[in-house]
């Protein structure tokens, strides 16, 4: 499906808008994600290990505030500012979070912009696959690393592509597998329905080199199973 024919951010925000409550809970909320619990914990607790000093804290795509949340557990005194196209999960996650919230914004990412050196830790779970084309993924990553404090890191968890045809409909097929464990086939027709109209995922590999070309020096993969991955970068 081209880029034209996928779900505008008003559509994707309408859908998160009522879906606040199902992604408060772990247990519901991340089911048709690959391993996300234990990709979560990973990404925390990488994002501690690299920088245990780190003191502010950007979450992209926050949903109800379960990464930031899990970040807190390893830097219970970082300061969190919250990011997501949905007021409802904004509103969500602060409230979740409580005290130590330095922002709380409803708004698209790529339309936003931090001063250089505004964080130590940038979080982007389940949100980088809404990008639509390369110039808004580099511009997006730059825009990373342009906000990153030297030694600060970018602690991703998403859906990928494959480059090979062939690798991907093998992983497209055990992610159906997965999908079917998870709820029937039903489930899986319902997932694969709105990754089709909503998600652009690009390969792994892809994403790797642009974090090096965009300035970021170590890079680090932490989890690939099927179709989802974390990495992380520093700068």
């Amino acid at each position: 499906m081209s880029p034209k024919n996928k779900s505008t951010v008003e559509e994707i925000r309408a859908r998160f808008d009522g879906d606040v409550e199902r992604f408060a809970d772990l247990a519901t909320g991340q089911t048709a994600a690959v391993d996300a619990a234990a990709c979560m914990e990973l990404v925390a607790r990488a994002a501690a290990a690299s920088n245990p000093d780190a003191a502010r804290a950007l979450d992209v795509g926050c949903g109800a505030g379960n990464y930031a949340l899990k970040l807190r557990e390893y830097l219970p005194h970082v300061r969190v500012s919250l990011v997501d196209l949905s007021q409802a999960m904004v509103d969500r996650a602060k409230q979740r979070l409580g005290p130590g919230v330095d922002l709380a914004q409803a708004a698209d990412i790529r339309d936003l912009d931090f001063a250089v050196g505004s964080f130590d830790v940038i979080l982007a779970a389940a949100v980088l696959h809404h990008l639509r084309t390369p110039q808004e993924w580099e511009q997006l990553l730059a825009n990373f690393h342009r906000w990153l404090r030297p030694g600060g890191g970018l602690w991703v968890f998403d859906l990928v592509a494959h480059e090979d045809g062939a690798v991907q409909r093998l992983m497209w097929e055990r992610y159906g597998g997965y999908l079917e464990g998870q709820g029937g086939k039903p489930y899986r027709e319902k997932v694969f329905a709105y990754v089709e109209k909503e998600d652009s995922p690009v390969p792994l590999t892809y994403q790797l080199e642009l974090l090096r070309r965009v300035g970021f020096s170590r890079i680090d993969v932490l989890h690939k199973n099927s179709c989802f991955a974390a990495y992380g970068a520093v700068r």
